[in-house]
C-alpha cells in the first residue's frame, strides 16, 4: 500500500489528504469543536476572532464548531445512503444479469420507471409526504440513487457472466449466489468500487441541495447544506459566512473526485 502511493500522482496524494483530513474532523469532532454543538455563544455575524475562528452564524453559534459538526453528519448520512444504495442497487443488478429471463425484464422497467421522474422532485414529493426524519431521508435518497447502481452493476455483470470461468461454474453446478459471490462480484468490483467514490459526491451533494431547500438534516443539527440557506442573508451586509459550508463542500468533492481518477486509471482487466 506504501508503495502504491508512493507511485500516486500529486492530485491522487492531495485528494486522499483532504478525504482524510475531512474524516478525521468527523470522528473527532467533539474533541476539535470548542462549544457545543448548538450553543449559542455570541451575537449573529460576529466576524473572525480569537473567540470565533471564523465568526458566528445568523444565532451567534460558533460557526467553526458548527463546520465540524456539520462535517460529521453531512459525511455519516452521505457514506450510510451511498452503502445502502450500493448493496441494493448493486444485488439486483447481479440478479437481473444473471438470471436474466422475465426477471430481468420486471426489474429494468420498475427501474425504468423510477427513473422516469426527476430526482430532486421525486426526492421533495417524498419527503414533503413523509417528513424529513433521518430514516426517511436515508430511504429516499437511496432508493432513487439504487436506480443508478443497478444499471450499471447489470452491465457490468453482464459482461462477465458471458465469461468462460462463469460457464465452468455453472457447468459444475453451482447455483446463483455462489456464482454472484465468487465470479461476478470480484471482477465486478474496480468499476463499482469507483462509481462508489462518485455516487459518494452526488449524494453528499444531493443531501447538501435537500438541506438548502429546508428538507434535508433539519435544525438544531448541523448541516453544510443547511448552513448556507441559514446564512444567505449575510451576503447582502457582504458578510463571507455563506461562502464557508459552502467552500468546504466544493472542497471535500474535488478531493473525493481526485481519489476515483487515480483508482479508476489503476483498476482495469479481470481476475479470474
Amino acid at each position: 500500500m506504501l508503495s502504491l502511493l508512493r507511485q500516486s500522482p500529486l492530485s491522487a496524494r492531495i485528494g486522499l489528504g483532504i478525504v482524510l483530513l475531512n474524516c478525521l474532523v468527523a470522528i473527532f469532532a467533539p474533541l476539535i469543536a470548542p462549544y457545543a454543538e448548538t450553543a449559542v455563544v455570541g451575537n449573529a455575524w460576529e466576524t473572525v476572532s480569537d473567540r470565533f475562528y471564523l465568526g458566528t452564524d445568523h444565532i451567534g453559534r460558533d460557526l467553526f464548531t458548527r463546520m465540524v459538526y456539520g462535517a460529521r453528519n453531512t459525511m455519516a448520512l452521505a457514506f450510510v445512503t451511498t452503502a445502502l444504495s450500493f448493496s441494493f442497487g448493486s444485488l439486483l443488478g447481479f440478479v437481473a444479469a444473471v438470471k436474466g429471463g422475465w426477471i430481468d425484464q420486471i426489474l429494468s422497467r420498475i427501474i425504468d420507471v423510477i427513473m422516469s421522474f426527476p430526482t430532486l422532485i421525486f426526492a421533495l414529493m417524498i419527503l414533503s409526504v413523509l417528513g424529513s426524519s433521518l430514516p426517511v431521508l436515508i430511504f429516499t435518497i437511496a432508493l432513487l440513487d439504487s436506480t443508478r447502481v443497478y444499471r450499471l452493476s447489470r452491465a457490468v455483470a453482464m459482461d462477465i457472466e458471458v465469461m468462460e470461468f462463469v460457464e465452468v461454474a455453472r457447468l459444475r453446478g453451482e447455483g446463483l449466489w455462489w456464482i454472484i459471490r465468487h465470479e461476478i462480484l470480484p471482477n465486478a468490483m474496480p468499476p463499482l468500487t469507483a462509481e462508489f467514490g462518485l455516487r459518494f459526491c452526488f449524494v453528499f451533494l444531493f443531501i447538501a441541495s435537500l438541506s438548502f431547500l429546508g428538507l434535508g438534516i433539519q435544525p438544531p443539527l448541523a448541516d453544510w447544506g443547511g448552513m448556507v440557506r441559514e446564512n444567505a442573508g449575510a451576503i447582502t451586509f457582504g458578510i463571507f459566512t455563506p461562502l464557508v459550508p459552502a467552500g468546504a463542500i466544493a472542497f471535500l468533492t474535488v478531493g473525493v473526485n481526485m481519489v476515483v481518477d487515480w483508482f479508476l486509471h489503476l483498476s482495469s482487466g479481470l481476475h479470474e
